[in-house]
């Protein structure tokens, strides 16, 4: 049978890392990971630096990629700004398939990530749960160009599309710092060394509310499933653990899991609080033989903040991948303390 060709763009990131592993494990599929720099995963597979962002590097590197069937776009580029935000994180998927659609003959298929601000929960409440068809909030969102551009580039052509809407996506991602698993456990490690108890960095009405996330891995098999199961196509779905958690009930847990005493909670500002801690995560390293990771490859803190910001009830339906046949789920429980295990046997964190 001959081998599907994975194209992987972000492939350092945490969705694109765990796409990455997951597709190694499959023996169908042969992959060209395009990144910065070499993504930390062992494995036959080839590696490109292309600029994305350059629509000339990706007319240049373009003969490299004629194989391609399968693409999965997973690269992001932050920006404060809300048009250039839009402007380059929309233009490094154009200038991709640009490169790529008159040469890779074989093309099938075109996955973009995509996730909850799809729905606006960046700017505030939104409709709970969720769902695919609801209307859009007013721009400007990439997501929207991305898929209408997708849309309108797809007609008519042999390659369909398709779109993964996440929240809050957790797992094996050191050197990406918008990784929610990390940011609690080096929260609390730091405020361990310092001999303080845990404290709730966030408001009261998040504390309450209920929240939702996504395990890497099983979006990574959401993305293949989507990719690969013709019902798919041109389709958009939410993909979560399926289950709802609330910061009132995990945060206890938390603490007996690093082997901590809770504090009142108090809303702080991460970005703030933590900013100058770098120093006692170098001690720290160096106290416990940890693997030596800088501390801004290790956590983003401006994303704690906007995890714990929210005063309202962020859940996803999905319904609809388990209609059209999708029904993994994972307790999100389970998932931190999973995670949090790996980190420590891998020497990321101290135990």
């Amino acid at each position: 049978m001959t081998k599907r060709v994975a194209l992987i763009t972000g492939a350092t990131g945490v969705v694109g890392r765990n796409l990455l592993a997951h597709l190694l494990r499959d023996e169908g599929w042969e992959i060209i990971a395009v990144s910065r720099r070499p993504p930390a995963v062992p494995g036959d597979y080839v590696h490109l630096s292309i600029d994305l962002l350059d629509a000339a590097d990706c007319a240049k590197q373009a003969h490299r990629l004629s194989a391609v069937t399968h693409v999965f776009h997973a690269a992001y580029v932050e920006r404060p700004d809300p048009a250039a935000w839009v402007h380059d994180n929309t233009a490094m998927l154009s200038h991709l398939i640009e490169a790529i659609d008159p040469i890779a003959l074989g093309l099938e298929h075109v996955h973009v990530m995509h996730g909850t601000k799809w729905y606006g929960n960046h700017h505030g409440t939104f409709r709970t749960p969720a769902r695919e068809d609801d209307p859009r909030h007013m721009p400007p969102n990439f997501y929207y160009n991305q898929w209408d551009y997708l849309a309108q580039a797809s007609l008519g052509k042999r390659w369909s599309i398709s779109s993964a809407r996440p929240h809050a996506i957790c797992g094996d991602g050191v050197g990406s710092p918008m990784n929610l698993p990390m940011v609690l456990a080096v929260y609390a490690v730091l405020s361990r060394e310092l001999g303080l108890p845990l404290q709730f960095p966030g408001s009261a009405a998040n504390y309450h509310a209920l929240y939702q996330v996504t395990d890497a891995t099983l979006l990574a098999r959401a993305m293949v499933w989507m990719s690969t199961e013709p019902s798919c196509a041109n389709q958009a779905f939410n993909i979560t653990n399926g289950d709802l958690i609330r910061w009132e009930n995990f945060w206890p847990k938390m603490a007996q899991y690093w082997g901590m005493e809770l504090a009142p909670r108090r809303p702080i500002r991460l970005a703030q609080a933590m900013a100058d801690k770098g120093p006692i995560w170098d001690q720290m390293v160096a106290r416990y033989g940890l693997r030596a990771t800088s501390y801004p490859d290790l956590v983003s803190w401006g994303y704690g903040d906007f995890v714990f910001a929210s005063d309202f009830d962020i859940i996803s339906h999905t319904g609809k991948c388990r209609r059209y046949g999708f029904y993994e789920f994972e307790d999100t429980e389970a998932m931190f303390f999973r995670l949090w295990d790996q980190y420590r046997a891998a020497g990321i964190l101290p135990g």
